[in-house]
């Protein structure tokens, strides 16, 4: 990458520091000039006037509900009406209360939880959930709306890196969805966690990687018509001033959406080289391409759908999206509150909505938004973590109504998450007669596998060796659970196109898409959402699983993209099988692992 010298010193010095993969790791001719501008707008108070300029559309209004409140992050609105706060660089949660919904506090904000690095909420079951980086928390909620004690449900959740603030919401299926943005601006993370939406069970004991390759989805959302999932991602850094385009994704189930190395619909990053000598246009073709881009480095945060009665009745079902504004582009972008148009269930354009925010012909800035929620009257909130306000966005002079509550309907969400389950496992469905034979000098046919294997230690793939087949040119393997909950079977292990010459695979294996060794080997996706081997983890005090290591041998090399999944592959090898054979070990995990 060949970066512009027209860049200043400190500017390229911050590029190299924040940025650990913003050049290609291999020589492989990449040769792209890249315009790079760090320019960040001064804060300038937000006094009465600077407010009064604020633009909307005829009919709507904006005033401020409450002021000083220093860096307010993210905005929950319980269904008594009462809005919680977070504030990350005060370790807390606020409690405000405008039980009229009039845009007059009814007293002065409360401070109801303490953390550090408290920023995603979501309210549900009675609760309020928090997260900050590593952990999540929830607390009753009180008639007051003070909370309980806390109890902390996991804490776990990937180191921060360059993008720390989790943000929570409940789907129509019940489950918590945490979003974990990347820990850096382009890179192949260690942490399969990191650069995904996260589908955990509400009291975390379980969780599940949902979709990954998104860099930082700090807001995400489900439309309450169709019940599909939306998020607005972040683009990469330091592509030049109108690259990349902040992308809205409809997120679904086992799917990934090209980061780090593909944006938009087909824009390559020069800076990154992905694993296993995978090509970019085949890291392209296991990705989603984007839905609708906006402009770069605007910074998207909160996403809500708008679900009142307040509005006028176009309005109704469309998204709102904070953007916080950009300091990687000159002049500034976002610095906003933007509407994303839905027509018939799809989106149909993005359009600024409350504007404003940057002053002095875009040097200066009063605001950057984060926050948003939708009062119970219907009211528009945004909160703003520069000068510390939270602005109410009306619309008319009468009382606010309440809405009848929305349900989201849930069956195109149940449909991706039951996809798979309730299968029988491999050699049932293929139905072929073993004549190989599966073993691992690890472990005895029917035995415990060594801690060393479970997810709960070191997660290490186990060895495996069998008996060569005749006539074979490449072998799959998938390792599943039946003893599982959900899914069932549990999705541990799929491998494909093992090379014939290759009669066994050695402890440890990378849990890239392609290996190297044996070279050509592909991996895909497990029930966990991640790629490669994913070793046991059954619930603490459960009867051991029973863990089927399932060896089919075929007489072809399969087309197929690198991280497919079981039904991918099984689909593709429909024909092909000229053996197979399996080799079960069983997991038990008696007592809760040292954290």
């Amino acid at each position: 990458m060949r970066l512009d010298l027209t860049m200043n010193r400190s500017a390229l010095l911050l590029l190299l520091l924040a940025s650990p993969a913003v050049f290609a790791q291999q020589g492989d001719g990449t040769d792209v000039q890249a315009g790079v501008h760090t320019f960040k707008p001064g804060k300038i108070e937000a006094t009465p006037s600077r407010i009064q300029a604020l633009k909307v559309p005829n009919g709507f209004q904006v005033r401020p509900l409450a002021q000083g409140l220093q860096n307010p992050r993210i905005i929950a609105v319980a269904p008594d009406g009462r809005i919680y706060v977070s504030r990350r660089d005060q370790g807390d949660v606020l409690l405000l209360e405008d039980q009229n919904d009039d845009g007059v506090l009814d007293a002065e904000p409360k401070v109801v939880f303490t953390r550090p690095g408290s920023h995603g909420l979501a309210v549900a079951n009675g609760m309020l959930y928090v997260a900050t980086v590593n952990d999540v928390y929830r607390a009753r909620i009180r008639p007051d709306g003070t909370l309980g004690q806390e109890e902390r449900i996991i804490n776990d959740l990937p180191d921060g890196g360059q993008h720390p603030n989790r943000t929570l919401a409940f789907g129509p299926d019940g489950m918590l969805y945490i979003s974990v943005g990347s820990s850096c601006n382009a890179c192949n993370e260690t942490n399969p966690e990191h650069a995904t939406l996260l589908r955990a069970s509400p009291d975390g004991k379980t969780r599940s990687i949902f979709a990954s390759g998104l860099r930082n989805t700090i807001g995400f959302a489900w439309d309450p018509k169709t019940g599909e999932l939306w998020g607005m991602d972040h683009g990469i850094d330091y592509l030049g001033d109108n690259e990349q385009p902040e992308e809205l994704n409809r997120i679904q189930k086992g799917k990934q959406y090209g980061w780090p190395h593909i944006w938009g619909k087909d824009g390559e990053n020069p800076q990154s080289t992905p694993p296993g000598q995978i090509s970019k246009k085949q890291w392209a073709a296991m990705s989603e391409p984007m839905t609708l881009g906006y402009t770069a480095h605007a910074a998207p945060m909160q996403l809500v759908f708008y679900t009142g009665a307040q509005f006028p009745a176009e309005f109704r079902d469309d998204a709102f999206v904070t953007m916080r504004g950009s300091w990687n582009r000159k002049p500034a972008s976002g610095y906003e509150v933007v509407r994303i148009r839905f027509e018939n269930g799809k989106p149909a354009g993005v359009e600024p909505f409350l504007t404003g925010f940057l002053a002095d012909a875009g040097k200066s800035h009063i605001a950057r938004p984060v926050g948003l929620a939708v009062t119970k009257g219907g009211a528009l909130l945004v909160g703003d973590d520069a000068n510390g306000m939270i602005y109410r966005v009306s619309y008319g002079t009468g009382p606010s109504a309440a809405a009848e509550p929305t349900v989201v309907p849930g069956d195109v969400l149940m449909a991706q998450v039951k996809d798979g389950s309730g299968v029988p496992l491999v050699l049932q469905r293929v139905g072929q007669a073993g004549n190989a034979s599966v073993s691992s000098p690890a472990f005895a046919e029917g035995q415990p596998l060594p801690p060393r294997f479970s997810a709960y230690h070191d997660d290490a793939s186990p060895p495996l060796s069998w008996t060569p087949v005749p006539n074979a040119k490449s072998y799959v393997l998938i390792m599943e659970d039946p003893d599982a909950a959900e899914p069932k079977p549990f999705v541990h292990w799929v491998a494909y196109n093992i090379p014939v010459t290759a009669n066994g695979l050695t402890e440890g294996l990378p849990t890239d898409p392609r290996l190297l060794k044996p070279a050509g080997m592909m991996q895909g996706i497990n029930s966990r959402g991640s790629v490669g081997y994913f070793g046991p983890k059954p619930p603490v005090g459960d009867p051991p699983h029973h863990y089927h290591f399932q060896l089919l041998a075929l007489d072809a090399m399969l087309e197929l993209k690198p991280g497919a999944s079981r039904d991918q592959v099984l689909q593709a090898a429909k024909g092909h099988v000229v053996g197979s054979g399996e080799v079960v070990g069983t997991y038990q995990q008696s007592d809760p692992p040292l954290k």
